[in-house]
């Protein structure tokens, strides 16, 4: 062991290492607690876990990239990517869709933000990394209770079946045309029926409206909504 380096000097470095880890785990688990009290499948554990291994994943690429001797190629971003990469799998896993819609997208999106604080944390970026956790705190409490109250946008695909010679198409556009986007996604004939297949994004506000105009049109079978 050279004689510049000595056991004192490595005991205040793994306790510097330590204390960064202590705080990855302590912002991870105060968002990790917001997401366990809503009920969130990824909670406490899960958010705690992912700041501290993306602290450590990101000090450990930072070390190595000091170590490496001259001439040797050492890129601290490429551990850094593949948190990032990892985190993208992890978060694809939680999100659902449904025939009511996509849900788990607030979950997937807070992992990620979680994985570049414990990044920040291993980076020796505190500030950032408080003032980050503090941000998600903030959105996640305040937001959380005025977004229901919104009337958030929606996307659907939307599914008319019209009887043979009766409403036209162009009847079902004007209805689909007061405050929504439209576009056609595929269009056939089955049994003398026409099926048509929308795009169909707009307000949420709108959508209970929308259906009870289409069902009212005449020659309007059945509207279903995907």
């Amino acid at each position: 062991m050279p004689e510049s380096l000595t056991l004192t000097d490595l005991s205040w470095l793994h306790l510097d290492l330590l204390g960064r880890l202590l705080l990855a785990a302590l912002l991870g688990g105060v968002i990790g607690l917001e997401r366990e009290w809503s009920g969130k499948p990824a909670g406490f554990r899960t958010n705690l876990l992912i700041c501290v291994g993306a602290a450590l994943l990101t000090e450990l690429s930072i070390s190595v990239a000091r170590s490496a001797g001259a001439g040797v190629p050492a890129d601290p971003a490429r551990i850094a990517a593949q948190i990032v990469s990892g985190i993208g799998f992890l978060g694809a896993g939680t999100i659902i869709q449904s025939r009511g819609g996509v849900m788990g997208l607030t979950t997937a999106a807070t992992l990620w933000v979680v994985a570049a604080i414990g990044m920040a944390v291993g980076a020796h970026a505190y500030t950032e990394a408080v003032g980050t956790t503090l941000l998600v705190v903030v959105a996640l409490l305040v937001l959380g209770r005025f977004e229901p109250h919104l009337g958030r946008h929606a996307e659907h695909v939307l599914q008319v079946t019209l009887a043979p010679d009766t409403t036209p198409v162009e009847r079902v556009e004007e209805v689909l045309g007061r405050g929504l986007r439209f576009e056609v996604v595929e269009m056939e004939r089955r049994d003398g029926r026409l099926l048509i297949a929308y795009a169909v994004s707009g307000h949420r506000r709108r959508w209970h409206d929308l259906l009870q105009r289409l069902l009212e049109l005449d020659g309007v079978d059945r509207v279903e909504r995907t």
